[in-house]
């Protein structure tokens, strides 16, 4: 009964903290210069373009859309940048396939995109599954990432903590009733109707034990990882990704390593994207 009241109570605060979540969906003054439905791998993937510059690409998280994850930081990147956002498989203004959801699947589906931008590399900041993705597309399309920016994300299922992992298995369509997320649902996607069946395909996907730990080793991209001290990614994961991005070294006596580690004092894994100031401060001095 006690073990029934724990699950309970951490859904009643994962609800709680969608609801609270991103408030600054409608914040984002500054309309795409080009947007579109890309054709990739038998979906139509829906992208958005602002400013000029080198190519930096913008992964959303789990049950989001490129508004919901990246309204606050879009204006400030597009300034130096060409911000290429895209919204992943069964996610925003991107139909449904019948495909399984996985991150290497949405790694390619990204990599197709780009290449149909004719973008030849480009430097990717990736939120919480958009992180995974990242870092997928640089393990299978290692020429096409120049920088990886991971936030919040992990290389592993074991990188979440045992209470974000019991959260998981018991998620169901009630529990986004009445929070931002829904409702963004209901008002982009392709076929509103389908919410049941999203939520049941991330379910699994969420769910499914994976390690691409090993495969991060060794890669070329410079990386930046950011994560809160509140976050639902174990301390020790943090610092596992950390240093199988080559990071960990005396900077005095061996050089500056190409991984950064950044941990936010006193924020949650969804307070991370609440961060604007402080992500813009660590993210564009590493990209530049």
């Amino acid at each position: 009964m006690k073990s029934t009241r724990t699950l309970l109570s951490i859904a009643g605060l994962f609800t709680l903290l969608i609801m609270l979540n991103l408030p600054a969906i409608a914040q984002n003054k500054l309309s795409p210069k080009a947007s579109g439905l890309a054709p990739v791998n038998g979906l139509k993937m829906y992208y958005e373009v602002y400013g000029e510059g080198k190519p930096l690409v913008l992964l959303h998280g789990a049950f989001m859309d490129i508004q919901t994850a990246f309204a606050e930081l879009i204006p400030s990147l597009a300034k130096n940048h060409k911000v290429i956002a895209m919204d992943l498989q069964g996610h925003g203004r991107t139909a449904d396939i019948s495909r399984p959801f996985s991150v290497e699947a949405m790694a390619d589906d990204v990599a197709a995109t780009l290449r149909l931008l004719k973008v030849d590399s480009a430097d990717i900041i990736g939120y919480s599954m958009g992180g995974s993705v990242a870092a997928q597309v640089a393990i299978r399309h290692t020429a096409l990432v120049r920088k990886l920016v991971i936030l919040s994300a992990v290389f592993k299922y074991e990188g979440w903590g045992p209470e974000t992992r019991a959260i998981f298995p018991i998620i169901t369509g009630e529990m986004f009733e009445g929070s931002p997320i829904k409702q963004r649902y209901e008002q982009v996607a392709p076929d509103p109707k389908g919410w049941n069946n999203f939520i049941t395909k991330m379910k699994v996907m969420i769910t499914a034990p994976y390690d691409f730990t090993a495969k991060m080793k060794g890669l070329p991209q410079p990386t930046l990882i950011i994560l809160g001290d509140a976050d639902g990614i174990t301390s020790e994961h943090a610092s596992e990704m950390y240093h199988v991005r080559g990071g960990g070294q005396n900077g005095d006596l061996a050089g500056i390593p190409a991984a950064q580690l950044a941990v936010l004092p006193g924020t949650s894994h969804t307070g991370v994207m609440m961060r604007t100031d402080w992500l813009l401060t660590y993210i564009t001095p590493f990209i530049k």
